[in-house]
């Protein structure tokens, strides 16, 4: 059948001419190379092994790649100047299952079926290898059964359940008429019972196998790795939608009579969650970063502040730590060109995948090279931060359909929505402890967790650069640093992203923008904080409440954070499931802002229906003055209304597809 001929024939060209698929496979070989010729020579086995691993998402490219699909589709971010691209296709409802992939940009349907294949020919080669020692060969199978699991689950969170062809290689002559989808259970007993059994085989650490240098292998897959994921499945698996949703009750059936989705909710899968993500943590193997380098003086640093600065420290480390894998990085990689933004023939490409991210985030006008101001933090996620004080998540909600001009505040929170403080001293960056430059603040502003600070330069703020000693401000006037502008690139939110950007750098010419030189990454794609977060909700969710537990690993997190215990901000929490359910996807939201979470959590949790739809609220950056442009007001940002259905928890597959796979079940609604 044509369709799937045509994906076995991309596999098989993959394996006979390597180079020709992707520039990261070393090895060239002449196109009628066969099997037996590439897997009898360890320098090309080694070289297949490192091409299925680049079929891994980019994640850490928020704004063109595979991290645009979580992180631009959900309520995090406003992509303030690129108010004309695929993304809001999917937020403003204007796609359906016809919309092609290139339009798009999130038809990753055939690239991850492709990546699968390549682990399954692989697997079924890898034992004509005779020059790599047998321990090794058995590692590298382990490898490719993981990656075969996560592009699995790749498919999974962004379709829901999908055809498996399990450990079999695909038929190129299989009956079109004869495949459908598995059900969401079969789905994740396969992806868990693969990981679970290569995490008997894989080493907890690659300084265990004595046959290579760990320092070549770094990124390459470990127990942890596949522990990690597996708690990421099975929480999954746990969540409303994937664990007897209404809106699939009577459902979706495939060919075979099998309701693709549960149809009633199993409470005993939180159970399995929390087993799984405390697999991970009893590894005691990984920590979450923390540095105490800043001590006070008694006089310019004191207690309070070495306390504030060194939290922001530590969440400033789980991204900038110089290129180094940190305590709490359990499996990641460095980040990746995209080539968007890559102009060889200047000079400069724009850091590779840090500039993809930092160079459409950073203040157009205000002297750097570069920068389109169009990747910027959303309201909703600003307003989502923790009071400092009282350690309260301080917006409740919103009236009307998400009118963000009109909080739901927590009267006990300390926050205030209006007004201004004359001479706030901020805290700038840990960089330069000793600087608090005095400001007028708006009050939404301050007071905030510190990783707030991190994450955001709010307008009316300093710049993290004391060298330069600049004030950001984003409004319709010459005085402002990096002005509105109707018809060009400019701040439209009010808020400049900068957790890529570290303090003290400043890319005024393209020579700074050398990403071996200047910025150094690990991008954490799964990492320690997640795995206390999972196990924080499944005790909080499982049949035998664990509160106890729940409260200890949220807390861990926030501790991290510079914040009190959450029993403190919220007393008689322990006997409130529900609260402690809201404080813990707050905490998932702010925690891991802008790292490819909060679309797939608002959708697994069922929130996405109530917290997407609403029109595109701002700062109000067209204000002439500064102490105007703290209007909250809609009409900046020249998008449709944001709007989210039942449909939309879920991709439509490709109506190509089903074109030639006639019987296999689309997505509801589409």
């Amino acid at each position: 059948m044509k369709y799937l001929k045509i994906l076995a024939a991309s596999v098989l060209m993959c394996a006979f001419s390597l180079t020709s698929c992707d520039s990261y496979f070393e090895v060239e070989l002449d196109d009628q190379a066969n099997l037996d010729d590439v897997f009898s020579q360890s320098n090309t086995v080694h070289s297949y092994l490192r091409h299925i691993y680049s079929y891994i998402p980019m994640e850490e490219e928020i704004v063109t790649s595979h991290g645009a699909w979580a992180v631009a589709r959900s309520d995090e971010a406003t992509y303030s100047n690129y108010q004309w691209v695929y993304y809001n296709l999917y937020r403003t409802g204007n796609y359906s299952s016809s919309t092609p992939s290139s339009l798009s940009n999130f038809g990753y349907w055939d690239r991850f079926y492709i990546a699968i294949n390549q682990c399954t020919i692989f697997l079924n080669n890898i034992d004509k290898d005779k020059q790599d020692r047998p321990e090794e060969i058995e590692m590298m199978k382990a490898e490719a059964r993981f990656l075969r699991a996560y592009y699995y689950f790749c498919l999974f969170r962004q379709y829901g359940p999908v055809f498996l062809w399990f450990d079999q290689t695909p038929d190129e002559n299989i009956d079109a008429k004869t495949i459908d989808r598995h059900t969401v259970d079969q789905n994740i007993e396969f992806i868990e019972s693969e990981l679970w059994d290569v995490a008997q085989i894989l080493p907890t650490d690659l300084t265990e196998i004595p046959t290579i240098d760990p320092s070549t292998w770094t990124g390459r897959a470990t127990k942890g790795a596949a522990l990690a994921l597996r708690s990421r499945v099975l929480l999954y698996a746990a969540s409303p939608l994937y664990n007897g949703a209404d809106i699939y009750k009577g459902q979706m059936k495939n060919m075979n009579g099998d309701y693709l989705f549960p149809q009633q909710e199993d409470p005993e899968k939180w159970q399995k969650a929390a087993d799984a993500a405390w697999d991970v943590i009893q590894m005691n193997k990984y920590s979450l970063i923390e540095d105490k380098s800043i001590v006070a003086n008694g006089t310019t640093i004191t207690d309070e502040d070495a306390k504030f600065l060194n939290a922001m420290k530590s969440y400033e480390l789980v991204w900038q730590n110089d290129g180094t894998w940190s305590s709490e990085t359990i499996w990641g990689w460095w980040w990746r060109t995209s080539n968007k933004y890559s102009f060889d023939t200047t000079g400069y490409d724009y850091m590779g995948g840090v500039g993809g991210t930092m160079v459409p985030a950073l203040p157009p006008n205000f002297g750097f090279y570069a920068g389109f101001g169009g990747t910027a933090p959303s309201l909703k996620l600003a307003d989502s931060y923790p009071m400092w004080s009282t350690g309260r998540y301080p917006v409740k909600g919103y009236e009307g359909r998400n009118d963000m001009s009109k909080p739901i505040v927590d009267p006990l929170s300390g926050y205030k929505t209006d007004g201004f403080t004359e001479g706030y001293k901020q805290y700038v960056d840990p960089l330069y402890p000793e600087w608090r430059p005095a400001i007028k603040a708006h009050n939404t502003c301050i007071d905030r967790d510190p990783r707030f600070y991190a994450t955001m330069v709010p307008n009316g703020f300093y710049w993290p650069h004391q060298g330069k000693n600049k004030l950001f401000t984003c409004f319709n006037s010459t005085s402002a640093t990096s002005p509105w502008s109707a018809s060009s690139n400019c701040i439209r939110v009010g808020y400049a992203f900068r957790r890529a950007y570290p303090a003290g750098l400043w890319f005024d010419t393209s020579t700074e923008y050398a990403p071996v030189t200047s910025i150094k990454w690990v991008y954490p794609a799964f990492r320690m904080a997640e795995i206390y977060l999972n196990y924080a909700e499944a005790c909080n969710e499982k049949p035998e409440r664990d509160a106890a537990s729940a409260i200890e690993y949220l807390n861990k997190v926030r501790n991290r954070a510079g914040l009190n215990n959450i029993e403190e901000a919220y007393p008689g929490i322990e006997n409130d499931k529900e609260l402690l359910r809201w404080c813990i996807h707050k905490e998932r939201g702010v925690e891991f802002a802008f790292e490819a979470h909060r679309h797939y959590d608002a959708c697994r949790w069922m929130e996405a229906k109530e917290e997407y739809p609403g029109p595109w609220y701002s700062l109000h950056c067209s204000a002439t003055t500064y102490e105007e442009s703290y209007q909250r007001v809609t009409g900046e940002i020249a998008i449709e209304d944001n709007v989210f259905r039942d449909k939309d928890y879920l991709c439509p597959i490709y109506s190509g597809t089903l074109a030639e796979m006639v019987n296999m079940t689309q997505n509801l609604g589409h």
